[in-house]
């Protein structure tokens, strides 16, 4: 009995196993099934001995009617930002690049004439006078899609000599005059390229713009590497006025005739005359006088240096193109001849810049 019973049990265990593993197949072919017949919907029989034809990539439609758009452009720092693009304007003398996308035979480098326009390829003459990059892009892409020339054009315009926005500058330094400029200048760069400042300029200038009526004004160090806060941007049709700094002489007997360049601050009688090396033992100090030329005329002015130095009279400040003359002891200047031989002895002057 015990024996007859194994036997059925061995035989219950393998028919499970059975059905397990058919089970399991059943269930695999099922999951195949799909791919299958998504495969038998994609591929056509092919006839015995037939190599299948290779299957084309999924493409976009495209129209031939519509020519491709350019690739986006990175923005680069050689082209011009928006906000100075509206800044500047063509006009007569300016030489410009213009640049059709893909189609190089139309490219030209032509300059503004004097009634504001250019010629190009095709579209013949095209007026730009008073018209920003982007209105002229537009313009001479709406001339070429009109005339049915490029499909779709896309124009680039570069600014290589802007002779219309130059740059103007006027007063003390070495070469005057005006500067194409593309608004992509520094000052110092401005005023480098017109030679630096003369031995005479002052440090307080005036940038005159445009549309703006009253002039930005910046004191300069006298060593402009020590300060580059005021190395403003300078846009197209600015002038740059650079004064002659206010210049206070000291003539007569003293043992340097000088010409002092006061740009900031104030000199007084005294330290002029220091800074002059002082009188001579020969000088008449209670004979000195002040030139002065204002508007009503030429006036002198004595002071007596002798008691300003024993401290018996207060020191005087000096103004601009002031002349300080110290006559020489015995020696009879005439009041009218005053002014006459201190403006000689001051021509002849040697100019030193001071910072008091």
């Amino acid at each position: 009995m015990t024996s007859s019973i194994s036997g059925y049990t061995g035989r219950g265990w393998l028919v499970v196993l059975l059905l397990a593993t058919w089970l399991t197949f059943i269930g695999s072919v099922a999951a195949e099934e799909p791919s299958s017949a998504n495969s038998g919907e994609a591929q056509q029989p092919s006839a015995p001995g037939e190599v299948p034809a290779a299957q084309a990539q999924p493409q976009t439609p495209v129209n031939p009617s519509v020519t491709p758009a350019p690739p986006a452009k990175a923005e680069d720092a050689n082209q011009p930002n928006s906000d100075q693009s509206t800044q500047v304007k063509f006009g007569p003398g300016d030489l410009i690049e213009v640049n059709v996308y893909n189609v190089p035979e139309l490219n030209s480098k032509v300059r503004v004439s004097n009634s504001g326009d250019v010629y190009l390829p095709l579209i013949d003459y095209v007026h730009v006078d008073g018209l920003t990059q982007e209105e002229a892009q537009a313009l001479i892409e709406k001339r070429l899609s009109d005339g049915g020339f490029v499909r779709s054009p896309h124009v680039s315009i570069f600014v290589d000599e802007a002779s219309s926005q130059g740059v103007t500058l006027i007063g003390e330094v070495q070469r005057p005059g005006i500067y194409p400029d593309v608004a992509d200048h520094k000052l110092y760069e401005v005023l480098s390229e017109a030679g630096g400042f003369t031995l005479s300029a002052s440090r307080k200038i005036a940038i005159l713009r445009r549309n703006q009526q009253d002039p930005i004004r910046i004191d300069l160090p006298r060593n402009l590497a020590d300060d580059t806060s005021g190395n403003v941007d300078i846009l197209p049709g600015d002038t740059i006025t650079v004064p002659r700094a206010p210049i206070i002489y000291v003539v007569g007997d003293v043992s340097r005739p000088s010409g002092l360049l006061v740009d900031n601050g104030t000199l007084t009688v005294l330290q002029a005359l220091a800074l002059a090396g002082g009188t001579n033992h020969t000088a008449k100090l209670s004979g000195a006088r002040i030139i002065r030329k204002g508007p009503s005329g030429v006036t002198e002015t004595r002071v007596e240096i002798k008691k300003m130095l024993e401290a018996k009279r207060p020191d005087v400040t000096l103004q601009a193109d002031d002349i300080l003359f110290v006559p020489v002891s015995g020696a009879r200047v005439l009041a009218g001849a005053s002014f006459q031989v201190a403006m000689t002895l001051a021509t002849a002057a040697s100019i030193y810049a001071v910072h008091p």
